[in-house]
């Protein structure tokens, strides 16, 4: 028989995932599948990923967003990067800019001029050459100019936002094309005789059936886990930590267009600006701290006290065996879990969206369709793993035992060949399409320590004087560029500011 199209989509979970979900695909199928979304207010949300990256442009467009309602109505801010304080050592800082370094010199990536000129001491920081990092550390922000020929047509943003509310905002959305809600716990799940699933029973004994589910549990996996027994692949021994706890803090200075991230004894610390409070956590490794240290710790770096009590988070990270499983595809915490040290939570929901609307299935649910989706969130999730991985082995910290220990442990054969690479000539070579680029790779490693031996010799090309001209001009072009932006909290004023909290 020919398989019929979808009619029926269940999404079992609210929160971020579940309505990032349910807004793209009603936007997306306009009316031709009916959408339901069954979710309990009495199971709260994580709520962690408050920061985020530049591919959330991209979704927001597809849904037709305007960008200045987004931010008034998630009391958001911009982000231009991740300031990293102590994690090569103590003392020791440096930026992730998004967007790129510099303009084209000649055949070399940018920043293989730089370490040419860097090694024959002529140049200092690299940073000089990032107009998202001067910006971040000037506290400006504009958005791009369309003008390419403009040094700020390289200005390149994400958000810092409240995730309920941006949850909140896109359940307008979604309600308002069409996706119906359902609120009620899951009490069952019941399977056909093929091992699909056929339909899950609520608490006060409705039952929800559909030819799609879509698992958007958390870290429960109610369906992908609970039900089909899918299996996970454990990463705690490239990532040892397994807790975090959340507190906000009242805002007292204007907010920076950055995230912060502190290493600390045992984990990080995170600092997150918004534009009614300041959202802090502290992600940690049980194995060297109890959750009351935790919590203490975390109250002695905040800016403010602490608006609410703190809010407690235990993981295992790595990923589910199989994303989508039969008729049930996992997204946000139920495929998986990184921590968000690289703000990847809410993207890596975003790309589970984004690979399902490209394989989007019938009734027949293709396994080959099915295959190429596993082994493409596979990928991302392994490439974003190598990412944070990098952090943590690429230091010269060993004041504590975390420190030493993510520093002698054997790390993945993918991260330790972009790392041999970087060492010997400087040169970045992505893979498979993988989410970051080429000068995320070069900001963290440089600013975890890891330098090459010399530049790529096809930069020798170029003589040394024309290089170091041509860097001069627009150091000095970045920097005029940035000092006639708006500041940060100026630019928010006068487009985008979110009304009182009541």
């Amino acid at each position: 028989m020919t398989p019929a199209p979808i009619q029926r989509i269940l999404i079992v979970g609210g929160g971020t995932a579940g309505w990032m979900t349910a807004a793209a695909l009603a936007h997306v199928l306009r009316g031709t599948v009916k959408i339901e979304l069954v979710e309990s207010e009495a199971i709260g949300t994580v709520g962690v990923g408050e920061a985020t990256i530049p591919p959330i442009l991209l979704f927001n467009a597809l849904l037709g967003i305007d960008e200045d309602e987004f931010v008034r109505e998630t009391q958001a801010t911009y982000k231009l990067g991740i300031q990293f304080r102590d994690w090569f050592r103590k003392g020791h800082e440096y930026f992730h800019p998004f967007g790129h370094y510099g303009t084209r010199v000649d055949a070399a990536p940018f920043h293989q001029y730089w370490l040419r000129l860097n090694q024959a001491g002529l140049d200092d920081s690299l940073d000089d050459y990032s107009v998202t990092t001067v910006a971040a550390r000037m506290g400006r922000f504009a958005r791009p100019e369309r003008d390419p020929r403009s040094i700020l047509s390289q200005m390149t943003h994400a958000f810092h936002f409240d995730a309920s509310l941006y949850a909140r905002f896109l359940r307008q959305r979604a309600e308002a094309a069409g996706v119906v809600r359902h609120e009620g716990r899951i009490a069952d799940v019941r399977l056909r005789d093929n091992g699909f699933i056929d339909a899950v029973v609520l608490d006060d004994q409705r039952t929800l059936s559909a030819d799609f589910f879509i698992d958007c549990s958390g870290f429960r996996g109610l369906l992908i886990e609970g039900a089909l027994k899918t299996g996970y692949e454990d990463w705690t021994h490239w990532l040892p930590c397994d807790r975090a706890v959340a507190m906000p803090c009242a805002r007292v200075q204007d907010p920076t267009p950055y995230t912060r991230s502190t290493a600390l004894e045992a984990g990080w610390q995170w600092r997150i600006p918004l534009q009614h409070r300041t959202g802090n956590g502290y992600v940690y490794c049980s194995e060297h701290i109890s959750d009351d240290e935790a919590v203490q710790r975390l109250r002695s770096g905040l800016d403010a006290p602490a608006m609410a009590d703190p809010n407690f988070l235990r993981f295992t990270t790595g990923r589910r065996n199989k994303t989508w499983n039969r008729n049930c595809l996992a997204i946000g915490l139920s495929a998986g879990f990184l921590e968000p040290l690289e703000s990847t939570s809410i993207h890596l929901i975003q790309t589970g969206i984004t690979k399902l609307l490209l394989s989007f299935p019938d009734t027949g649910f293709a396994q080959p369709d099915i295959d190429t989706y596993n082994r493409l969130m596979q990928l991302e999730f392994e490439r974003v793993r190598d990412f944070v991985v990098l952090h943590y082995h690429a230091t010269e910290r060993d004041d504590a035992p975390l420190w030493r220990q993510v520093a002698a442990m054997d790390i993945p054969d993918t991260l330790q060949a972009k790392m041999d690479q970087f060492r010997s000539r400087g040169r970045v070579f992505r893979f498979d399409d993988e989410l970051f680029q080429e000068a995320s790779w070069v900001a963290v490693l440089l600013g975890q320590g890891v330098r090459p031996e010399r530049p790529d010799p096809i930069t020798e090309v170029v003589p040394l004087e024309v290089t170091r001209r041509h860097l001069h001009g627009l150091r000095i072009a970045i920097r005029q560029g940035v000092e006639r932006m708006p500041t940060h909290e100026d630019f928010i004023a006068a487009h985008c500011k979110a009304p009182p909290i009541r």
